[in-house]
């Protein structure tokens, strides 16, 4: 017992003088760390961490024949670790003699095996002085030694990455895609770290893809990275081309078309998903992913759709011509999700209420349907419900689906649009008790939307009960929900005008806007959207406008510059907004395709 509690006191001494010597070393006070770190390591010779730590005080102090000493005794000790002779060379190329160093460190190297954890320790020795050259050296050593010219491809990358070695460094990635297809995501993700925006380093990486394609035709990986190549670079029309090269070229079923596809329609890239869509359409319907393909292509036209202000009748009238044939062939889709997005298009864009009623009514009533569904097709019910001003059948809607999904996020929706509706009727308090619950959701879209609308509410409920203002932009609210945007728009202005001094001034510019943009005129919308960034900068939806200008700028003008500068103004300017982490994405991949471009 006495022998434990006496190396007890023992450890926690040396930790004490340990914790000293760190902070004269932080403190840049060496000389008087160094007696303290040299009687631990006299303590524990063996002890390789004592060891570095009393190494880098005396190179630290400029201490480098004491450091010399110490490497020399311990090359004695340790005769078969290839690091002490790193060390020893760094000591001598911080001692200026650059001849020594390198013979230390040429020895360090003759000692590589070809074995991995022989190879990894060396290279991580030299990495760790920063000897990026020598680390390098080592790998290519055990390559030549183990007859493999693809070993140790991720950690070449590594270095010559940082070596800012572009050409090496993406051909070592590539070495690694050679052995490891399954690290095709890494590779690029890798990839799109190492170009960095750099329009130079990315025609580099182009050109080795490129090299890699025409040494070995036959692999599908460099094809597909070339794929991901152009979209990289905005060549969305040559990363079309390439992938159905490689569908072709592989007899394949189309669906890695179909995956591209996917991808750059959620990009927005709407044109060139249809001709995916279209490619694996006119394979005929007795391919596997034809039918995924018809739902890609639907959907894809109604994004399309949303996006064209005014309404495109010629393509309204080929989105419904789309649904007909795909409910025609395939009726089990009128209980799917699919049947939503239909009964919007009716109800929103074609006008149709009464048609996207009935297509949802009889989804619900269709035996075996999933419960959620039910719920969310009796959420669209009751919108459509207050198209046709037929406001208590919404309430009574909205109120089933609390009631079915009290603890469910389709619940809290339901409270939300019931909130709203009661501030669509004039009846702010009961919708603020509701507002006050929904602010704490666990959905962010729920959350922020609810506190917007109980801002908005609070702030324009003055003292004086001059409830009017509010009461009218309620209406004008609603009227735009209703799809009555002239309607809106004129009650708007008329707040606007009688009365000047209310806060809800930014609020009305935002709701112009939207009528604007909508009704395709974009020019009086960015008008709006400046006025609030310019007179209510500090403002709640300042931010807001800023993200919708960038959006108007990159999607309806294809001006990339100014969609640059507006996303660049909401990450400088807006740091806490809820639009940041999109508008980096956004900005960054902007900038890359500029730059390629």
């Amino acid at each position: 017992m006495f022998c434990n509690h006496a190396n007890a006191q023992q450890q926690t001494q040396e930790q004490k003088q340990l914790a000293l010597a760190r902070q004269f070393m932080q403190g840049k006070e060496y000389e008087k760390a160094i007696p303290i770190l040299k009687e631990l390591y006299d303590y524990a010779p063996f002890d390789k961490d004592a060891y570095n730590e009393y190494l880098d005080a005396l190179l630290l102090a400029t201490r480098y024949d004491d450091a010399e000493a110490l490497v020399l005794y311990m090359s004695k000790i340790r005769r078969e670790d290839p690091t002490v002779l790193i060390d020893l060379g760094n000591v001598y190329a911080l001692a200026g003699k650059k001849k020594k160093a390198a013979e230390q460190f040429d020895l360090a190297l003759e000692k590589v095996s070809g074995d991995d954890f022989n190879t990894l320790k060396i290279a991580d020795a030299f990495a760790h002085l920063g000897n990026n050259e020598y680390a390098i050296k080592t790998y290519k050593r055990a390559r030549v030694l183990m007859q493999n010219q693809y070993l140790f491809g991720t950690q070449l990358a590594l270095l010559y990455g940082k070596e800012g070695n572009t050409e090496d460094a993406s051909n070592a990635m590539m070495d690694v895609l050679t052995t490891q297809p399954n690290e095709l995501d890494n590779i690029k993700s890798s990839l799109l770290q190492l170009i960095d925006g750099d329009d130079k380093k990315l025609a580099i990486v182009h050109k080795q893809i490129l090299k890699r394609i025409s040494g070995d035709p036959s692999n599908p990986y460099w094809n597909e990275l070339l794929t991901w190549m152009y979209i990289q670079k905005g060549d969305y029309e040559g990363a079309y081309k390439q992938i159905t090269a490689i569908d072709k070229n592989l007899g394949e079923s189309g669906e890695r078309v179909l995956r591209f596809g996917d991808n750059i329609a959620a990009e927005g890239q709407y044109i060139i998903a249809l001709k995916a869509y279209q490619y694996i359409i006119d394979k005929g319907p007795e391919q596997q992913m034809y039918e995924l393909a018809r739902l890609g292509k639907i959907k894809t036209l109604v994004a399309q759709l949303e996006m064209k202000k005014p309404v495109d009748p010629l393509l309204l009238k080929e989105v419904l011509r789309e649904f007909h044939d795909c409910f025609t062939a395939y009726p089990q889709y009128f209980t799917s999700p699919l049947v939503r997005i239909y009964a919007k298009v009716q109800a929103r864009f074609a006008g149709n209420v009464d048609t996207a009623i009935a297509a949802l009514e009889k989804a619900i009533a269709a035996p075996n349907v999933r419960n959620d569904f039910i719920g969310y097709c009796k959420l669209d019910l009751g919108d459509y419900y207050i198209l046709k001003d037929k406001v208590w059948d919404a309430t009574l809607l909205y109120s089933q689906v609390d009631k079915d999904f009290k603890e469910d996020q389709l619940g809290e929706e339901a409270r939300f649009r019931n909130a709203k509706l009661a501030y669509y009727r004039g009846d702010f308090t009961w919708a603020q008790t509701q507002l006050s619950v929904l602010k704490a959701s666990t959905t962010e879209l729920i959350a922020n939307d609810a506190l917007y609308l109980s801002v908005l509410i609070t702030e324009n409920t003055p003292a004086d009960s001059n409830l009017v203002p509010l009461m009218r932009f309620a209406v004008a609210d609603l009227l735009l929900f209703q799809n009555k945007t002239k309607e809106s728009d004129i009650l708007l202005d008329s707040i606007a005008t009688h009365f000047s001094e209310s806060a809800l001034q930014d609020d009305i510019l935002m709701q112009r806007s939207k009528i604007a943009l909508e009704e395709g005129r974009n020019a009086d919308g960015i008008a709006f959207l400046e006025t609030i960034v310019t007179k209510y900068g500090d403002d709640v939806l300042a931010d807001d406008a800023v993200y919708k200008l960038a959006s108007v700028y990159e999607e309806q003008l294809k001006d990339i510059p100014k969609a640059i500068t507006y996303y660049e103004k909401l990450i400088t300017d807006f740091p806490g907004s809820t639009f940041i982490q999109i508008a980096r994405v956004k900005y960054q991949k902007l900038k890359l395709n500029k730059a390629a471009s």
